[in-house]
């Protein structure tokens, strides 16, 4: 037994393969810089501890990727409050993760309040790198007392969600590090804005700049090209629980995030192992033209593909004629003829990004026709569209103030949108018979 036991010591120290690694801090336990101790969660894909970045002495508390050559991280604890010197230690306090720096001096907590424990807690790593306090005997995810998943910093793992709480009034957003070697809250913001028809922002600081555009059952109508990966599925979750953006692998030997960048890059990377560097599968905004929000004004549109870029919609006109001329579109566009709330008709715009959803209405329980007539019958309506695009479209939305901060895509990207006219800004045809009809 002697032999064996030895035998088994040399091979776990020697072959790394055979590594054994904790993931679990338990209320007698502690993680030191000292010690260099970290945990490391099941399967190895996350590894928590103490790091430095390169051009700075200070240290902080984090989780990054264990297996991949260069160092990601994917959360940090302690992001505005770094250890000023190599002195500091996680422990549980109480029924609290604490980490104290010099003069065993709190820098950060997760500061909860309960009482009556019946076991003692513990902390663990999860294999999805979600690091949660739990009581000792209970595994169940719905009765964390605390998770680093609710607390982001700049990046979104896959299950981790993004969005409001409504049971607890948490929103979880991303912000981004201060520079790519300083880990502290810097100026950008993707942001979910709780509206009737819910959708993302990305902020630099108090200034909006760019728009992720509604959900629409498949996909953000402003970022198209977060669909193309067949090793992923997206949901997007709206109800009085929760309304939360999410995304899991299918295949996970695939490594993939969601990341707010220092440049002010709302980005999806994927891990390439064979170059072993991060690929940027898309990034948002792709173009300082049309990603840009309102960057054409009200009652326009932006088209990549026309020259200049800014458009008004059709019965639209430029509202400074002299300006959108000298490539100064901020002003958009105005009506060529109101509106008479009796005689107007609509007319379509294909592959569109859907305007701002800050005045929209949205009935789920009617379809597009239903929608049509509801529209007309009210006279501050200016254009509708589905809700969802699946099973040939679904539900309405209705918008009841000025169209602002669209764009138009290449086929099979964006949606229908449907802009009220006056009947002589229509265009107008003939049919079969020769009867001119609108």
């Amino acid at each position: 037994t002697f032999s064996f036991l030895l035998v088994f010591a040399v091979l776990i120290l020697f072959h790394p393969a055979l590594s054994i690694y904790f993931n679990i801090l338990s209320s007698t336990e502690s993680l030191t810089i000292s010690t260099n101790r970290t945990l490391v969660s099941p399967g190895n894909v996350f590894e928590l501890g103490f790091f430095r970045t390169n051009s700075s002495s200070r240290w902080y508390l984090g989780i990054w990727y264990k297996k991949i050559s260069e160092r990601t991280y994917v959360w940090v604890a302690n992001r505005d409050r770094p250890l000023s010197s190599a002195v500091g230690t996680l422990k549980i306090s109480g029924y609290n993760l604490v980490l104290r720096g010099h003069s065993n001096k709190s820098v950060w907590s997760t500061n909860l309040t309960r009482g009556n424990e019946r076991s003692p807690v513990v902390a663990e790593l999860l294999a999805n790198g979600n690091f949660v306090m739990r009581d000792s005997n209970n595994n169940n995810a719905s009765q964390f007392l605390w998770q680093s998943f609710d607390y982001p910093t700049d990046t979104l793992l896959p299950e981790m969600k993004l969005g409001y709480d409504l049971k607890t009034g948490l929103n979880r957003f991303l912000t981004s590090w201060r520079t790519s070697d300083d880990p502290s809250s810097g100026d950008y913001l993707y942001k979910l804005e709780p509206r009737k028809l819910p959708e993302f922002y990305l902020w630099n600081e108090d200034f909006p700049m760019h728009r992720s555009g509604p959900w629409n059952g498949v996909r953000f109508s402003g970022i198209p090209e977060d669909q193309k990966l067949s090793y992923l599925v997206y949901n997007f979750t709206e109800n009085s629980e929760e309304v939360a953006y999410t995304f899991r692998m299918t295949n996970n030997s695939f490594y993939s995030r969601l990341t707010v960048s220092s440049s002010g890059y709302f980005e999806r990377l994927t891990w390439n192992p064979s170059l072993g560097i991060w690929n940027v599968f898309w990034s948002s905004p792709v173009d300082f033209h049309c990603d840009l929000y309102v960057s054409c004004g009200p009652y326009s549109y932006c088209d990549v593909n026309t020259s200049p870029v800014c458009n008004c919609i059709q019965g639209f006109n430029p509202w400074n004629m002299q300006e959108w001329n000298l490539r100064v579109p901020a002003g958009g566009c105005i009506r060529r003829t109101k509106l008479s709330c009796s005689g107007d008709g609509f007319t379509r715009m294909k592959n569109m990004k859907l305007p701002e959803t800050t005045m929209a209405i949205v009935d789920r329980s009617i379809g597009l026709k239903e929608c049509e007539k509801k529209c007309l019958s009210d006279c501050n309506c200016t254009a509708f569209a589905n809700a969802d695009i699946r099973n040939r479209g679904t539900g309405c939305v209705i918008w009841t103030g000025r169209l602002a901060d669209m764009r138009n895509f290449v086929p099979d990207h964006g949606q229908d949108l449907y802009v009220r006219l006056a009947a002589d800004d229509l265009v107008k045809k003939r049919n079969g018979n020769g009867k001119i009809i609108s």
